[in-house]
């Protein structure tokens, strides 16, 4: 899925926002292992991503010829600073027509407005594609995205208590949201 648009960030710098293709997966790939490195928010650590370049490009490469599947990578000064990407929840015609969002900022931009932005265009591209509903899961206590989802309009539908078991031990629990997009 093809998508593309710049954007000034809080502290005035630009930002490109686009579909990541099969070039940039050397770039994509160091944003994901770093932003998993960052904060136990996200679902997996480094240690556990055990994809390489050629599999991120076979990836990004299926991503960027989807009618229905994304992944947009967040450029600043040519360095990804971000990415985000739906997927849909399945092919069968019960689901068809819910997609799942994820997203991921390096913390060195947090507070720019990248986050918000990656999340905007996710949603654009969901619509697009004919998705009825986008769907996330976030860590309750990671209060920031929870506010910026619903403030987006996204919903929540569900707790799940013991949603991640971080190698700290102590449980997190997950809020599942939903976005109505019709």
């Amino acid at each position: 899925m093809k998508y593309y648009k710049e954007i000034k960030l809080k502290d005035g710098r630009a930002c490109v926002l686009r579909g990541a293709t099969e070039d940039d997966a050397a770039e994509v790939l160091r944003v994901f292992i770093l932003t998993h490195g960052q904060t136990d928010n996200l679902l997996s650590y480094p240690d556990e991503i055990t994809f390489g370049i050629e599999e991120e490009a076979a990836f990004l490469k299926k991503r960027a010829e989807s009618p229905d599947e994304t992944e947009i990578v967040a450029f600043v000064d040519g360095r990804a600073a971000g990415t985000a990407g739906i997927d849909r929840v399945g092919k069968c015609r019960k689901v068809r027509h819910r997609a799942s969002f994820g997203i991921g900022v390096d913390s060195e931009y947090w507070g720019l407005g990248i986050g918000r932005a990656l999340t905007l265009a996710c949603i654009e591209c969901a619509k697009e594609a004919g998705y009825s509903q986008l769907e996330l899961e976030v860590v309750a206590s990671n209060e920031r995205a929870v506010g910026l989802y619903r403030s987006l309009g996204f919903e929540e539908y569900g707790r799940n208590p013991l949603g991640f078991l971080p190698r700290s031990g102590e449980m997190q629990e997950l809020i599942m949201m939903r976005l109505e997009l019709r």
